[in-house]
């Protein structure tokens, strides 16, 4: 059996959706974040020492981050949601599976971060913290955002799934920073957007919502 080690609100809700769409039977255990930081619970390191999540135990190995996991559960469902090998999708699959993490999600948590810096600042420090977030965000996060949703823009633009014609586990990792990008107050592409709505209509996403509980950014 695969036990999920579910933290709501987080990246580990496309572990849940990649478990609907290969099938596979999974127990989830929840954790909530702690409603001062917002940050994983201590009881996560009792699974893995990061005390992060997604982590999945299946038979008594234990793994973590998102695509390490989606290769093994892709390879553990005989390669389904995974182009054949040595296609042109396959060099495609492989890229996404590492971008949504290496390049998509910085500029998001950098968003994230600089957006918490002055509220949680002492009230004489605020204005100050205030203007340096507003630079550091303005001169050069919300222009990085914009470079990356017209690279999607763009991308979708010849495809309608990001490797090709065939809807695969990349879907389901561009799922979070193209959700967490929508949700920053920045407008995605009319394409971005399509893609979206599509990927969220699907039954196995929706049944992966209601396993997961709490999912601010669908």
């Amino acid at each position: 059996m695969i036990t999920v080690h579910h933290l709501e609100n987080s990246r580990s809700q496309r572990v849940l959706w990649l478990l609907e769409e290969l099938g596979l039977a999974y127990a989830v255990t929840r954790y909530a974040r702690d409603p001062a930081t917002m940050l994983a619970p201590r009881a996560l390191r009792a699974v893995h020492p990061l005390g992060k999540s997604p982590v999945i135990e299946a038979e008594g190995t234990v793994v973590a981050e998102t695509g390490a996991i989606v290769a093994f559960l892709t390879a553990r469902a005989g390669g389904a949601l995974v182009p054949p090998p040595g296609s042109a999708e396959s060099l495609r699959y492989t890229y996404y599976l590492h971008y949504a993490e290496g390049s998509a999600m910085p500029p998001l948590l950098l968003k994230l971060v600089f957006s918490r810096l002055a509220p949680g600042s002492p009230a004489l420090l605020r204005p100050l913290v205030r203007a340096i977030a507003g630079r550091v965000t303005g001169g050069f996060v919300d222009p990085e955002l914009r470079r990356h949703a017209a690279y999607w823009e763009a991308e979708l633009a010849e495809r309608p799934f990001f490797c090709g014609d065939a809807f695969t586990a990349a879907d389901i990792m561009m799922s979070f920073p193209l959700e967490a990008f929508s949700t920053r107050g920045t407008s995605a592409g009319p394409r971005v957007t399509d893609w979206l709505a599509r990927i969220h209509a699907r039954p196995a996403y929706r049944r992966a919502l209601a396993r997961g509980g709490p999912y601010a950014y669908a």
